[in-house]
């Protein structure tokens, strides 16, 4: 049987990344083709708590492969056989000013960063808070964590704890 990883968070709040360029949360445009930024709002916005960061994850996956449901069990093993970038590099909270609330259940919601919500969340000593990841490139790569240790690496080789 193979290693399961997983991006789910527990009672924190994934920030907007510092270098974000908007103010407040703003709906990705959309395109004929959808992009991440626009699947993600769709399942997470339409559905506030009902989905984990590896359902949303995994979901944006197989959309964009077209894959069948009869397909998604043994596709989503697969996936998440390796390690896979959380939401701190998601486009919601890097670009488009979306603070990404997980409950201590696992499941997320988005809240603009303008909401008397996403400040509550900033102040809620009991929250976690991590940033989303930079926009520039060769900045840190989120590429999994276990609990609340997230693993990042450099362009240099270095790993930081």
């Amino acid at each position: 049987m193979m290693k399961i990883h997983s991006t789910n968070y527990f009672d924190t709040l994934i920030e907007v990344a510092p270098d974000t360029k908007v103010n407040c949360g703003t709906p990705p445009t959309s395109k004929e083709k959808k992009t991440v930024a626009q699947l993600q709002y769709e399942l997470i916005g339409n559905n506030p708590y009902k989905f984990s960061s590896d359902d949303i994850l995994f979901q944006v996956y197989a959309d964009r492969n077209d894959l069948k449901e009869s397909e998604y069990k043994q596709a989503r093993e697969q996936f998440f056989s390796k390690g896979q970038p959380c939401l701190r590099t998601s486009p919601l909270a890097k670009t488009y000013g979306y603070g990404i609330h997980s409950n201590r259940e696992g499941k997320i919601a988005l809240y603009g960063m303008e909401t008397k919500e996403y400040a509550n969340f900033i102040t809620d000593s009991e929250v976690i808070k991590v940033k989303a990841m930079k926009s520039g490139r060769g900045k840190n790569q989120c590429i999994f964590h276990f609990s609340h240790f997230r693993i990042s690496s450099r362009p240099s080789g270095r790993i930081r704890l």
